[in-house]
């Protein structure tokens, strides 16, 4: 008896429960009549079906299942038929035909209702969303009705045992009339505006670019028109032939009121852009501008916005439907912070509403933490929830995807390594969860479906939970009502293109008439089944800043984040830490010297470390495994559940073990074993004191050979139409990929691309945009893309965007694994940034065909000993170097030049490294340093040119002719980070002569190298003289600029020389081009607690923009507005470090002062600017303590601007008076500018649009010329 049923089947009201088998009881005994499930032919069960006629006939209530479902539909006088392959497994989509609501159903049959055949009187109750087959059948008077699916099976959702009451009332003679749903009309759309998320930061990085290009698709293929506002210059999303029209301006109300003035959009998307486009969108509705303009919101409303950003909204939101939340209350104060804090009992956590990635979040122990936290946290939002802390608890997530007919599922369900305590950004997380019983996974998914109905979802969200891991009490943490980081992660891990469909359905469509991407053929109305792991892991680059706290809390420190998949969790999880962290082997104590981590010396380290999470946290859970810790030990002092921790110990034995062992007498098991826990070659070779290649020579010998696995999305139950792959060891085949098809003349050439892992510092979705612009022209030459990455932020890891998608490490091994089952005719290595282009010498080495430049040249480049030779050879001028072999010599070296003199590893990526060093003690600490990072290549010193204008130069060769470049300039003085400099394209201040030598000079290079595809070189320029500060025989971060500024497509151009294609060259005239472009940095310091925001020759920054105008000033107000730059409106404080520097911003000032503003300085600053007769008021620096203090008026919120310009030669270690006022500056979220010129230019800007100078709202295609298709 079904479990449904017990507490009626002891009733008084009896009820007969029947299968074909057995012969019925006399039917006018019972009130009900259920027919059960059963195999085989329904039409052989005809004793049954009369005896179900006679039932009909007295009109007891009847309802039947499975074989139910058919006997019911012959005793009425429908059909019966046998399908060719049946419906089968626990994720079939059947819809209600009453309320076009469709469920997620548990199927096993052979057999279906013909509904052609239903007699007068009869309707469809149900129909499978797939194949369009009847799944139930129900009459319109009488209380007959049927399900062809398993409403009591457990296996998968429960959602359909509403069935069973519903039967249960009508026996009770509740009868209503049957009617069919009207499929609700959806209001056409032609228009539409989607608000990207800017330039890249912490907490709002290239997921943002993923699902935008995923929206733009959706629209395109909805033939609408598109008009996209985004001015990150580097995404996809903003590429010639994504949206229809491109507004690179900021996504700010002014700018996004201006452009529905001019394009009148008959709606507007805001989920798709993160925070910035949602916080905007929020101020466009509440300010009328939406209505006034007939603007609809598309998808989730903007009330149902509100509930989830207002915290205290939220709260009371979440009551209404019973549901637990942490005891908490809002604050707008900071005594209303402490007031509540008080009320709730500490510890306590803040969290700012409106905010992005934890921003202004922090847990308080007591009044004086949390007086700091608010005060902070209310700098930038205007309200704050201060909760009770859960630290401790586990953390779930689940992905919902919801349609405006009420059709609702849960896409992927997440749990947090780490738990309740760390940002979700920054932990570890792992899906589908490990450590959920069945009954907590499916009352977490049973109540985020509530929560995404009662909030009105209509796309996609994201609900997060706290769980207790010693009960299963729960609370909701909050609710992201857009598409979010975990979005991109679970699309990735899933296969299921949430932002695609969740764009399909704020267009009106419902869920079941979406189609699957990877199946092809079955509907989107489905929930993905995991036959493997998926671990993430972020990527943290807090070694980078100086007096930055490595702990990590609720507020996001990570830059970026890796996506790894195994068959278990261990697999998953060492494949994690190797893309995490190049140079680390797997789950072991100690990490490679460049990533920071250092090594756990004493036992104190491990405890704290294991107390106090760092990014160091799992290489000290390897340390303490290493020390004899016990799981049980780590457990106490993490918190971690111990499944996570037994597993890692597993892999922790397994070392031991295989030390005990050489690469040639290891047992074939044990080394089949070792893949199978996701031991790599190297990570191998040490335990056997022996080379990766011994260990892979090995595993050939022997068969140990990894196979391949499709990600389709529902477990092999409907095969996958894509090659969505990963590889593994622990499986006895590889599944069957799916054949492209191919009409072009002899035998399609296979090309693997490799793109660029994790995002960076230093590497980012500017070469995201690389490998898709590259895969995309290979695909059109007919080629056979074959993507490798590991990024689940990516639009190149999105499976429609190559032929092959292989989701793996890019590592020799695994590329050399790839590059043999692919039987790939070549790789290109020069299109992911650094770390793909670092393995071209060992894949050369390995016969593997790099197509480009070859391996020797890159080799060439990439050595600063043997490129800066080969300058001197060829007669390219450069600072005067020296490759060191001793710190002496480094001494002897700087004395003579003179200082400052650069310090310049090779083979690294956004100047690690780097440092200008400008006396001894500074050479012997940085030079360690360089050492440090690149110990198997040389360390090269340099003389400093000061005061020199930096060049930069982006081209593309063939064979050693170069066939197009772009010569851009930066707006500051060499000294300054390529990555964090303000660059301006065409150049606006070099002589015509030193243009001339800059083109000779790159003409040089490209022919000595014989360079062939991409290549970057960056110059000085000082008096005319011209001198080379690197070449990058690569794409560079600058690439996408320089494409969209000009438009042309230099990557298309390299991508066709280096699959020896024809190509002519680009005829590019930078002086005939009436505009410029600028890009800007866009710069992380906020999250980044204690580090210097001033400027180097090491990158800082985290992502940038890039705009247009008619003239550099349009240009650089727009795109410094686009870095979050707010024009000063009241005050402005200077202080001005250099002389030279004060006299060059003198007319700036008195810009400034002719705007209106008030002008404070510090003493230096005060008495160089008052002597040259301005009206400035003299504020003391934050060491003096005497008011009035600048410090002072930076908490209070008084000062709009802080112009801080350091004397490049103070000591960067000591924490100055400059530092307190850059700190200050960046902590109360007040901007900040560092440089002298960059300042100067925008202050000038600034003047202009005062004195009203305001330009036109232009979009892209606005500017200059059409774009050039490349031939």
């Amino acid at each position: 008896m079904p479990p449904f049923f017990d507490a009626h089947a002891r009733a008084s009201r009896p009820f007969c429960f029947f299968t074909f088998s057995f012969p019925p009881p006399l039917i006018a005994r019972y009130d009900g009549l259920f027919i059960s499930n059963g195999p085989g032919d329904p039409t052989k069960c005809e004793a049954t079906i009369k005896q179900l006629q006679m039932a009909m006939e007295k009109d007891v209530p009847i309802f039947g299942i499975c074989l139910g479902n058919q006997l019911l539909a012959l005793a009425a006088g429908c059909r019966t038929y046998k399908m060719k392959y049946g419906n089968r497994g626990a994720n079939q989509p059947c819809v209600d035909t009453r309320t076009n609501r469709c469920y997620i159903t548990a199927q096993n049959h052979g057999f279906a209702v013909d509904a052609e055949t239903l007699p007068q009187g009869w309707q469809q109750f149900f129909y499978n969303a797939n194949d369009g087959t009847n799944e139930g059948i129900i009459h319109q008077t009488k209380p007959f009705s049927s399900v062809q699916f398993h409403p009591e099976a457990c296996a998968g959702p429960t959602d359909t045992d509403f069935l069973f009451n519903m039967f249960l009332k009508r026996v009770a003679g509740e009868v209503n009339p049957v009617t069919i749903a009207m499929t609700p009309k959806i209001a056409v759309m032609k228009k539409i505006l989607l608000l990207g998320s800017g330039g890249l930061s912490i907490g709002q990085a290239g997921e943002f670019d993923y699902s935008g290009s995923q929206a733009i698709k959706a629209l395109k293929e909805m033939q609408c028109h598109t008009v996209l506002i985004n001015p990150n210059i580097a995404t996809v999303q903003t590429s010639q032939g994504m949206a229809d029209r491109v507004y690179f301006q900021p996504v700010t109300f002014d700018v996004v009121k201006e452009v529905i003035k001019k394009e009148r959009p008959d709606g507007i998307l805001l989920q798709f852009g993160g925070q910035t486009a949602l916080n905007c969108g929020v101020e466009l509705y509440n300010s009328g501008l939406l209505e006034e303009y007939n603007v609809k919101v598309l998808g989730t409303p903007v009330d149902a916005i509100l509930a989830t950003e207002d915290r205290e909204i939220f709260s009371n939101k979440l009551r209404e439907i019973g549901e637990k939340i942490a005891q908490g209350y809002p604050a707008v104060s900071v005594d209303e912070a402490v007031a509540a804090a008080e009320k709730i009992g500490y510890p306590v956590i803040l969290r700012a509403a409106f905010a992005l990635g934890g921003l202004g979040s922090g847990f308080a122990h007591d009044e004086k933490s949390c007086r700091a936290l608010a005060l902070t946290a209310l700098s930038a939002s205007p309200q704050v929830l201060v909760e009770k802390s859960m630290k401790g608890w586990k953390e779930i997530e689940y992905e919902v995807v919801r349609d405006a007919c009420d059709n609702c599922i849960t896409v992927c369900n997440m749990e947090n390594f780490d738990p309740l305590g760390i940002h979700t950004g920054d932990s570890i997380v792992v899906a589908p969860s490990q450590t959920l019983s069945n009954a907590e996974y499916m009352k977490l998914r049973a109540v985020a479906i509530k929560v995404a109905r009662h909030l009105g979802i209509v796309g996609e969200c994201n609900i997060q939970y706290a769980l207790d891991p010693d009960s299963e009490d729960y609370c909701i943490i909050e609710v992201n009502a857009r598409l979010s980081r975990s979005s991109a992660l679970a699309s990735k891990a899933t296969g299921y293109p949430l932002a695609y469909v969740a764009a399909k359905l704020a267009m009106g469509e419902s869920l079941p008439l979406v189609r699957n991407s990877v199946t092809k053929t079955t509907t989107a109305c489905f929930e993905p089944s995991l036959d493997y792991c998926v671990v993430k892991f972020p990527r943290w680059d807090l070694n980078k800043f100086k007096n930055v706290s490595a702990g990590l809390g609720s507020a996001m420190k990570s830059v970026g984040e890796v996506m790894s998949i195994g068959r278990t969790f261990q697999e998953a999880m060492q494949k994690a830490i190797r893309m995490a962290v190049p140079g680390c082997n797997g789950f072991e104590p100690c990490a490679p010297a460049s990533s920071g981590i250092g090594e756990f010396d004493k036992d104190e380290d491990i405890r704290k470390e294991l107390s106090e999470p760092s990014d160091r946290r799992i290489f000290a859970l390897a340390a303490a495994f290493e020390a004899g810790y016990s799981v049980d030990q780590v457990f106490d002092l993490t918190k971690i559940n111990p499944w996570f921790l037994c597993k890692l110990h597993r892999v922790h034995q397994l070392r031991k073990m295989l030390a005990s062992h050489q690469v040639g007498n290891v047992p074939t098991e044990l080394l089949l074993h070792a893949k199978k826990e996701g031991f790599s070659d190297a990570q191998l070779a040490t335990p056997f004191k022996c080379t990766e290649n011994d260990v892979r020579m090995r595993r050939h010998k022997d068969g140990v050979l990894p196979h391949v696995k499709q990600i389709d999305t529902l477990a092999a139950e409907f095969p996958a139409q894509t090659n969505y792959l990963y590889m593994t060891y622990s499986a006895s085949e590889s599944d069957e990929r799916v054949q492209t098809a191919y009409t072009g003349q002899g035998k399609q050439k296979t090309t693997m691309v490799l793109g660029c892992g994790a995002y960076r510092i230093g590497s980012s979705v500017e070469f995201d945009w690389c490998a898709v612009s590259c895969t995309r022209t290979l695909r059109k030459l007919g080629h056979r893309a074959v993507m490798v990455n590991y990024n689940p932020e990516t639009v190149s890891t999105d499976y429609d965007e190559c032929d092959t998608l292989y989701f793996e490490e890019i590592s020799l091994e695994r590329v050399l694994d790839i590059y043999e089952i692919e039987a790939a005719d070549g790789v290109i290595v020069s299109v992911g940034g650094q770390v793909p282009n670092n393995l071209s010498t060992k894949l050369h080495d390995a016969s593997v065909n790099i197509l480009g430049t070859s391996a020797e040249s890159i080799d060439k480049a990439e050595d600063r000993n043997k490129f800066s030779r080969i300058l001197d050879r060829i007669g390219v001028d450069q600072p005067e170097w020296m490759e060191v072999a001793t710190t002496q010599e480094a001494k002897d070296f700087c004395n003579r030049v003179t200082y400052p003199c650069l310090i310049r590893p090779s083979y690294v990526l956004s100047g690690a490294a780097m440092k200008v060093v400008f006396n001894d003690a500074d050479l012997v600490q940085f030079l360690a340093r360089a050492s440090d990072v690149s110990p198997d290549h040389p360390v090269v010193i340099s003389k400093f040119v000061e005061g020199a204008k930096e060049i930069e130069v982006d081209a593309v060769a063939r064979e050693g002719v170069v066939l197009n470049y772009a010569i851009g300039e930066h707006v500051e003085n060499a000294g300054v980070h390529s990555g964090d400099a303000t660059l301006m394209l065409p150049a606006q201040k070099l002589y015509v002569e030193t243009v001339r030598r800059v083109k000779r000079i790159c003409r040089a290079i490209a022919k000595e190298l014989n360079l062939s595809g991409p290549f970057n070189l960056q110059l000085l320029s000082k008096d005319n003289e011209v001198k080379v500060i690197e070449a990058n025989v690569r794409a560079s971060r600058t690439f996408p600029f320089v494409s969209k500024t000009l438009k042309v497509d230099f990557i298309e151009i390299a991508t066709r020389v280096m699959a020896g294609a024809m190509v002519n060259p680009a005829q590019i005239s930078l002086l005939d081009l009436d505009y410029v472009g600028i890009k800007a940095p866009m710069f992380s310091f906020t999250r980044l607690l204690g580090a210097d925001p001033v400027l180097g020759v090491e990158m800082a920054s985290t992502g940038e923009v890039a705009t247009f105008g008619e003239d550099k000033y349009e240009a650089i107000l727009t795109s410094m507005r686009a870095t979050n730059f707010k024009p000063p409106k009241r005050n402005v404080f200077l202080c001005i470090g250099p002389m030279q520097a004060k006299l060059e911003f003198l007319e700036a000032a008195k810009e400034l002062i002719d705007m209106g503003l008030q002008i404070y300085g510090s003493q230096g600053t005060y008495d160089f600017y008052t002597g040259h007769g301005l009206p400035i008021t003299l504020l003391n620096k934050p060491s003096t303590s005497v008011e009035p203090n600048v410090k002072t008026l930076l908490s209070k919120g008084e000062i709009d601007l802080v112009i801080n310009i350091r004397d490049s030669h103070a000591s960067s270690g000591s924490l100055t008076d400059g530092y307190l006022i850059r700190r200050t500056a960046v902590d109360f979220s007040v901007c900040l500018l560092t440089d002298v010129k960059l300042a100067t230019l925008l202050v000038h800007g600034l003047h202009r649009r005062h004195t009203g100078h305001a330009p036109e709202m232009k979009a892209w295609d606005e500017f200059g010329d059409k774009w050039m298709h490349v031939h």
